[in-house]
């Protein structure tokens, strides 16, 4: 029997997850370069139907057997060493390189994302893919003192690295790329894999985690070009409106929910709490 791999999954072109506004970004009859295809879950959509042709970067051999029959060529190349751009010695520039959730496994995504740029052509683009951990469900979870690790979504054991969203700009500024495009893949707390640790909490407490403009950003996808070509570039933070709505809101909660929370809370609870929701740009 043909074993489903862990991260062999159904793409649904037309939905609103990480994998379709992958696709999309990428559009069609494209050149690809895809770094970490894993078992070409993505890579069979953007070949069957975006017509585009596929060179694949992947470290994992099951993964490789999987994939192959999508990829024009796959190489076995572990991200995390610094030769692996030399497998690819002699290729033109590929029209797009793809990302999909791969630098959060990485040792240094900042150092892989820069390695990434050169293998672009003059008109070439990067599509990036990176769970959101500044999602309400993780906060809970540090709230909980349940950091839940599983073998997938945004605490899928296999992280290294946690990015919000001002680390994601950060990422790309420093690789001296700018954001043209952004998607927002967004969930309710309550629809991830952490809604039992969600409901665990007190009622005033989910609320005040659901001011942050962004707590139901799950997954961030963004195309990305050097800073030198044409376009203004996107921001990723809060934008005006969303601090608006939230110094609109705030105000008129903030005494009613601090009572509240501060019912069911102690002490240490409390300051746990305000250090969480401060990196979060809310304070109580």
């Amino acid at each position: 029997m043909n074993q489903r791999h862990t991260y062999e999954y159904d793409v649904d072109s037309r939905s609103a997850t990480a994998p379709a506004n992958v696709v999309r970004m990428v559009g069609a009859r494209k050149r690809v370069l895809e770094v970490g295809c894993g078992p070409g879950s993505i890579t069979k959509i953007l070949v069957t139907e975006n017509q585009c042709t596929v060179t694949g970067l992947e470290r994992d051999g099951d993964a490789i057997k999987k994939a192959l029959p999508f990829c024009e060529r796959l190489f076995q190349a572990d991200l995390n060493t610094e030769d692996w751009p030399t497998l690819l010695d002699g290729e033109e520039p590929f029209d797009v390189v793809v990302a999909a959730d791969v630098l959060e496994h990485l040792y240094d995504p900042w150092t892989t994302l820069k390695r990434m740029v050169p293998l672009t052509g003059n008109d070439g683009y990067l599509v990036i893919s990176l769970p959101h951990a500044g999602h309400a469900a993780v906060i809970a979870c540090l709230i909980n003192g349940n950091f839940e690790y599983r073998d997938w979504g945004l605490l899928d054991r296999t992280h290294i690295r946690f990015f919000c969203l001002k680390n994601i700009e950060d990422l790309f500024a420093q690789a001296d790329l700018k954001i043209l495009e952004v998607a927002y893949v967004i969930k309710q707390p309550e629809e991830t894999e952490f809604a039992a640790q969600w409901l665990e909490l007190p009622s005033a407490t989910q609320q005040c985690l659901r001011l942050s403009p962004h707590a139901t950003t799950y997954q961030v996808v963004v195309k990305a070009v050097p800073m030198d070509r044409p376009g203004a570039p996107l921001r990723l933070k809060a934008d005006a409106d969303a601090t608006h709505k939230l110094q609109i809101i705030h105000p008129l909660f903030a005494s009613s929910a601090k009572r509240l929370v501060g019912s069911y809370l102690s002490p240490q609870f409390k300051q746990t709490l305000r250090t969480s929701l401060g990196k979060l740009g809310i304070k109580i």
